[in-house]
């Protein structure tokens, strides 16, 4: 059996902020005469889920079934997003509207396929009271109703959803209930996961959490890793290291493993297809060597394209092939 099919029909449970990637592009001929600007004939506009929104479309790509809970602005924006997760098959209903948050939303204007702007229109404040609550209301439900969740993966991009509150619960929540739990952190809440099964930081992330310097060699890597373990008591540590591919630890047990060699062109949404994968082979029981071998090759995958875009799980599962050969 193909290791990618141990995790197809996975439900996976995603916490986080969601967002729209949205692309208006366009030509170039011109500078304006009102300022020494570029001037973007547009010619299309492009909206794709983004943020922990995602991930679920990864999940799907992979053959798993998503479960998406979050927060979305009672806006134009928050109902195409709403329209958006229909499209793809993908449930509204672990989405909350509030009338006190926008809809996150970050715009690219690309002229002549370069990008010359990006405008982001968010709010990054924290969950009020009310909102933690109707979510956290919301995803008990939601896990109660669905016996069969296999992972919950929570997915910060520090808009403000994942409270120190929201997170603690969530986590407790999970454990009751035998799931396995992955993280993505950002630097607000990085030490809040306690009890975390996965705890997967890129290098910067790591650097500006550590009280040490870190370097890309295995003796550093490893000690980040163990000063992680002892902060949050979690099995694993993924540390992705861009091209430099990705360092995994398993209580103390850490391996670096070599990315393929790729024509990067946009790394925007790897860290959402990595956690993905490797959230839900390791929950498989997948050999922790594969589970490498996979979220490097998936990360480097959506990196070959323009844009926010979830894996190919066809070209995955011909380069898995390829490499046991």
């Amino acid at each position: 059996m193909s290791e990618l099919k141990k995790i197809e029909n996975q439900l996976v449970m995603i916490i986080g902020d969601v967002m729209i990637d949205r692309y208006l592009t366009g030509t170039v001929s011109r500078i304006s005469p009102e300022a020494p600007v570029p001037v973007v004939l547009h010619k299309s506009t492009d909206n794709r889920l983004g943020g922990a929104a995602n991930v679920a479309l990864n999940v799907t790509a992979l053959g798993g079934q998503p479960i998406l809970c979050s927060v979305v602005g009672n806006d134009l924006e928050g109902k195409l997003f709403t329209e958006m997760l229909n499209e793809q098959n993908i449930s509204s209903s672990g989405i909350i509207v509030s009338d006190k948050r926008r809809t996150t939303v970050k715009t690219r204007i690309l002229g002549n396929n370069q990008q010359m702007l990006r405008i982001d229109s968010e709010d990054t404040y924290d969950l009020t009271k009310e909102e933690e609550s109707n979510l956290t209301k919301k995803i008990i439900s939601l896990l109660d109703q669905q016996k069969d969740i296999r992972v919950l993966v929570l997915q910060d991009y520090n808009k403000g959803l994942l409270t120190p509150g929201l997170i603690r619960k969530t986590l407790l929540e999970a454990k009751k209930r035998g799931i396995f739990t992955a993280v993505d952190p950002k630097k607000a809440n990085f030490y809040a996961y306690e009890g975390v099964d996965l705890f997967k930081p890129n290098l910067k992330e790591i650097r500006e959490s550590a009280p040490f310097p870190i370097v890309t060699e295995d003796d550093s890597l490893q000690a980040a890793c163990d000063y992680v373990r002892k902060k949050l008591n979690n099995r694993y540590t993924m540390l992705t290291l861009s091209e430099k591919g990705l360092y995994l630890d398993d209580r103390g047990q850490g391996r670096r493993y070599p990315t393929l060699a790729r024509n990067v062109a946009d790394v925007s949404g790897a860290g959402d297809t990595v956690i993905s994968i490797a959230a839900m082979a390791l929950a498989a029981g997948i050999p922790q060597e594969t589970v490498a071998w996979l979220s490097n090759s998936a990360g480097g995958q959506v990196c070959e394209y323009p844009g926010v875009v979830p894996v190919n799980k066809e070209i995955l599962e011909k380069e898995l092939a390829t490499a046991n050969d």
